[in-house]
């Protein structure tokens, strides 16, 4: 069986149970707890994992793997129904591009290591970490939400009916979001594509406050 090592409120972990329950693959959820004890994944029995000490990691059989994207690009290369990118160049160019808009663009930027790190090293308040995950989070929001109202590849998810990565990387963020206190008034489609794709078993599964680890 696969095993997931991931933390209920890890965006990147999110994604990745998105994937899996979309394609009904079993999989056993190994919690990794980033606070408690200044955070499991600095000990060194994850380090062996994974040498960045972040989640998700995946194990599937002797293969040990890390990186949300490329976790889910394995998932669609070993199970490729249903399919998580639709077919054509175009198409899947759109779809990754949406995906790395929130994975590269916005999340790297109010991630746990990072907020720690402005809190920390440069001793920036609260308030202001708050502030700083807002701005990013709202800006790269503004940019997708662009994208999916323009070109009319976008339908009930975020590339026509079916979900696929991007959907997998968006959802997570919204939740991000949320808990940052961002108003979603602004992103009329985003909003309208994380209603529908909560709706979804695979995705409402996924979420943070379905997991054993959850507090």
């Amino acid at each position: 069986m696969l095993r997931l090592y991931t933390y209920f409120r890890s965006s990147a972990s999110f994604r990745v149970r998105i994937a899996l329950n979309l394609k009904a693959l079993p999989y056993e959820a190994i919690p990794v707890h980033l606070l408690v004890g200044g955070g499991e994944q600095h000990g060194e029995a994850f380090a062996g994992r994974n040498p960045a000490r972040l989640v998700p990691v995946l194990q599937a059989g002797t293969m040990t793997l890390s990186q949300s994207l490329a976790i889910i690009e394995y998932l669609e290369e070993t199970h490729p129904a249903p399919a998580l990118l639709p077919s054509g160049a175009d198409a899947r160019a759109r779809v990754r591009a949406l995906a790395l808009s929130v994975a590269c663009d916005i999340h790297p930027l109010n991630n746990l290591r990072v907020l720690q790190y402005l809190r920390s090293a440069l001793q920036i308040d609260e308030p202001r970490r708050t502030e700083w995950s807002r701005h990013w989070i709202e800006l790269g929001f503004g940019a997708i939400e662009r994208v999916l109202v323009e070109g009319g590849a976008t339908g009930s998810c975020c590339h026509g009916d079916a979900p696929t990565l991007a959907d997998c990387c968006l959802i997570p963020q919204v939740f991000n979001a949320e808990r940052a206190g961002c108003s979603l008034a602004s992103y009329p489609t985003i909003r309208r594509i994380h209603a529908h794709c909560m709706r979804m078993p695979a995705f409402a599964r996924a979420a943070p406050a379905a997991q054993s680890d959850a507090e």
